[in-house]
């Protein structure tokens, strides 16, 4: 039987006084696909990402876990923010060396026994928690999984060598993995309080520990993509050492210890207003709204200098902080903190975009792990005085008191970014013209 020709033109018809057109031409979709589309479309971009993301997903829930589980067990939130402190602290130091072993032995060769070296740390901090062994045993054992190899600076090197050449496809690149930490570090914690409130304490911690491992050996199995490995630096000079990276890592530092404060406080808070499970949905909303504030914030058509932009960024970040500190006292109710801790998570994220961009650009060239393992450091020593400062002062103080630290960490990035900001003004006009 004759199938019917589908008609190209339009078809024209009168009702009544009405010209009626109906266009029966099929529906080719001509929109081209979006940016993030196009970037997991690209060979072998979908299998080293489901990979990373899952070896990503417990950064988010280590901390909280710990928190969780070291606070319930002894009492004491100062012991568990030093804990945790002491780990991120000993990361810091530990990560630019496993990160210089990665670029100089490959990702895998490095990657997959320094992540089982990592998963064995914390299984011995459960057992020195469940067998009530002495204090100094949880600083050592949660120190040991120091080694936990850089997941999110891993992805971005294999964007790098994939996308070598497309700067327009590589700041996707960018954009996406800022918004995957956003993503695990908005879920972790709700995973980490459901598992612990819901099961034990060290449910959060072992499963932590088998989501790393497995999903840092799928990551680790896709060779395809996987950078060639480096033997040696290029000739460049330190990152540390390049024009204008001390006061950017210093706002990293301060940066994370806004992050580690109001880690530790908001579960204080939470435990104290007899909800601790739902101290992870409260973190989650902060994360929340970090990463819609980033993603609309890399979508807007900006002008000007970055370095123009983050006194700006962190002065929004500064001003909404005030908010928690001003919701946990006056109110004392935890779905009220939700929401001041949403709205001031707007301002976090488009500071940790314009920061880091800010890094990407004054790496110098050929080191640019090396560059964004820096400002990592920085974030995670950062997070670490931030964990161990809301601990103590929630102990000696009180958990509403607590969000006074993350809001005076802040303080402090807007003083250095202004000063940054100033520095890079005067050396401008103090060059000559050519």
């Amino acid at each position: 039987m004759p199938q019917p020709t589908p008609r190209k033109d339009p078809l024209f018809t009168v009702t009544a006084d009405t010209l009626v057109a109906v266009d029966f031409r099929p529906r080719t979709g001509n929109r081209p696909p979006g940016p993030y589309r196009r970037l997991l479309a690209v060979p072998g971009a979908r299998a080293f990402t489901a990979g990373n993301l899952l070896a990503r997903l417990p950064m988010g829930m280590f901390s909280v876990s710990a928190v969780v589980m070291i606070a319930g067990a002894r009492g004491s939130y100062a012991l568990a923010g030093a804990v945790t402190a002491t780990g991120l602290a000993a990361t810091a130091v530990v990560a630019p060396w496993t990160a210089r072993l990665v670029d100089r032995h490959g990702q895998a060769r490095i990657a997959v026994p320094a992540t089982a070296l990592a998963a064995l740390g914390s299984l011995a901090l459960v057992l020195c928690v469940h067998l009530h062994a002495p204090a100094w045993t949880l600083f050592a054992s949660y120190a040991a999984t120091a080694t936990t190899p850089n997941t999110g600076g891993m992805s971005r090197a294999r964007w790098a060598h994939l996308l070598k050449g497309d700067d327009r496809a590589l700041h996707t690149a960018n954009s996406f993995e800022q918004a995957a930490d956003e993503l695990c570090f908005m879920l972790g914690p709700v995973l980490a309080a459901f598992l612990c409130g819901t099961f034990f304490p060290e449910a959060g911690t072992l499963t932590g520990a088998v989501l790393l491992l497995t999903g840092m050996l799928l990551f680790a199995a896709q060779r395809s993509t996987e950078p060639p490995a480096r033997r040696h630096g290029g000739g460049a000079g330190s990152p540390f050492r390049a024009p204008g990276m001390p006061p950017l890592l210093a706002v990293c530092l301060a940066t994370g210890a806004v992050f580690g404060s109001m880690e530790v406080v908001t579960i204080a808070f939470a435990d104290a207003q007899g909800h601790r499970s739902a101290a992870g949905v409260v973190l989650a909303l902060q994360a929340a709204g970090s990463c819609a504030a980033g993603l609309l914030f890399g979508a807007l058509p900006l002008t000007g200098p970055a370095s123009a932009r983050l006194p700006w960024c962190v002065a929004a970040m500064t001003a909404l902080l005030i908010l928690p500190l001003l919701a946990a006292p006056l109110a004392g109710s935890l779905p009220l903190l939700a929401v001041a801790l949403l709205i001031a998570g707007m301002a976090t994220g488009p500071t940790m975009v314009t920061t880091m961009t800010l890094v990407q650009r004054r790496t110098p060239e050929g080191r640019l792990n090396e560059g964004m393992t820096l400002a990592v450091t920085g974030l995670l020593g950062g997070i670490a005085c931030g964990s161990a400062t809301g601990g103590w002062t929630v102990d000696h103080l009180s958990p509403a008191a607590g969000f006074g630290v993350p809001a005076t960490a802040a303080a402090v990035a807007l003083m250095i970014s202004l000063t940054q900001c100033i520095n890079t003004v005067t050396d401008s006009n103090s060059r000559p013209m050519h």
